[in-house]
């Protein structure tokens, strides 16, 4: 019997995923790379959004309520 490879999560994430994530429109989300508003890497022609500074870009851009 063979067992399943080990589940890795996703490190990069691509802009679809990441206005998905965020209910943004691609557009809104390429404005906000363009301006360097949201961490992001380039590969290339390729642009990626690493989903650990993601998740902490979130949290910093709370407002409001109990901490």
């Amino acid at each position: 019997m063979q067992s399943d490879p080990p589940i890795t999560p996703t490190l990069l994430l691509t802009s679809q995923q990441v206005a998905k994530i965020l209910a943004i429109c691609p557009r809104t989300l390429w404005g906000m790379t363009k301006t360097d508003k949201i961490p992001h890497i380039r590969l290339g022609r390729c642009v990626r959004y690493p989903a650990n500074d993601l998740q902490r870009w979130i949290d910093g851009q709370k407002k409001g309520g109990q901490t």
